[in-house]
């Protein structure tokens, strides 16, 4: 095994622990902090969601009456830094694909939209994340959901099956982002499109300066620039593509929407290459995955 490997293997085992914990957390009602789960984590409590020091994600991003829709246990995994269900424009029977659902909550949202004729996956590599949307599916009384166990990199569906993936604050986690963007348009049927958000770096940002600024767990490291997002997006074969900044989430790095379409007729080839696109992207390093000393920033949770 290489060492690049064995650095990508550390760091998505720093993920998924970290988000396991998160799930144990709201399971168990208890938040770390001598609280119940729902003392109010978007006071910082459970040193998760969005503070004044670190705003700009977490279950407040949606709107009032989302939020009254759903189990107060979604609302508390939810640790994003969007609200991808409300840029996606979801129709009613459309099948939806949420990569990195954690607890739920996209999926649930979206279920509500594409009807009952429709159909919302989450796909989460966690099964303490997992168990938990389950749990949550079956209080909202969702039955058009499905959560199936796996990495966002090797997607467990069938090709062109799926009109629409969304993701929220995940892609950025992934140590192998050329393959999600493969995967992702490898499931959309022809005319498919994405809604992603994700935190997205501004260009003058480089690799290390990203690294600098926050770990790769929490959402900072691992980011993309907003023109190596669509240099990956363009490599996988995606047209109509956009990456909107909403609001900042640190020095340089921001909230983002990120949206693309899987051409109708995908029978040409794209002019770029997969391995231009990978080379395009930065590469996942163990040097990432340490949070630098004082910096103490947001460590964003899945979904």
């Amino acid at each position: 095994m290489t060492t690049q490997q064995t650095d990508q293997d550390a760091l998505r085992e720093q993920v998924r622990a970290r988000y396991a914990a998160a799930a144990v957390k709201v399971t168990s009602g208890d938040c770390g902090c001598g609280q119940p789960a729902d003392c109010g984590c978007d006071s910082g409590c459970c040193g998760g969601a969005a503070t004044a020091e670190e705003p700009g994600f977490g279950a407040e991003l949606y709107a009032t009456l989302d939020r009254a829709q759903l189990p107060d246990t979604a609302l508390l995994a939810s640790l994003g830094c969007g609200n991808p269900t409300a840029v996606a424009e979801l129709h009613e029977g459309e099948t939806v694909l949420d990569l990195g659902s954690g607890g739920g909550i996209d999926v649930l949202l979206s279920a509500k939209r594409v009807g009952p004729t429709g159909k919302a996956y989450g796909l989460d590599m966690t099964e303490e994340m997992l168990a938990l949307a389950r749990r949550n599916a079956a209080e909202a009384g969702a039955t058009n959901v499905e959560f199936l166990k796996g990495q966002i990199e090797a997607i467990p569906l069938p090709a062109a099956t799926v009109d629409v993936v969304i993701s929220n604050c995940v892609v950025n986690l992934s140590t192998d982002k050329p393959a999600v963007f493969r995967e992702t348009f490898r499931v959309l049927k022809p005319g498919g499109r994405i809604g992603i958000t994700d935190v997205v770096a501004e260009d003058r940002l480089s690799p290390e300066d990203r690294a600098e600024r926050g770990s790769y767990v929490g959402c900072i490291a691992g980011a993309l620039s907003r023109s190596e997002y669509e240099a990956g997006l363009t490599a996988a074969g995606f047209t109509d593509i956009s990456v909107d900044f909403t609001h900042q989430v640190g020095d340089g790095l921001h909230s983002a929407i990120i949206k693309a379409t899987k051409p109708v007729d995908t029978s040409q080839p794209n002019e770029v290459t997969a391995s231009a696109g990978q080379a395009a992207l930065p590469l996942a390093s163990q040097a990432a995955a340490a949070e630098p000393p004082g910096r103490g920033r947001r460590r964003a949770l899945l979904g």
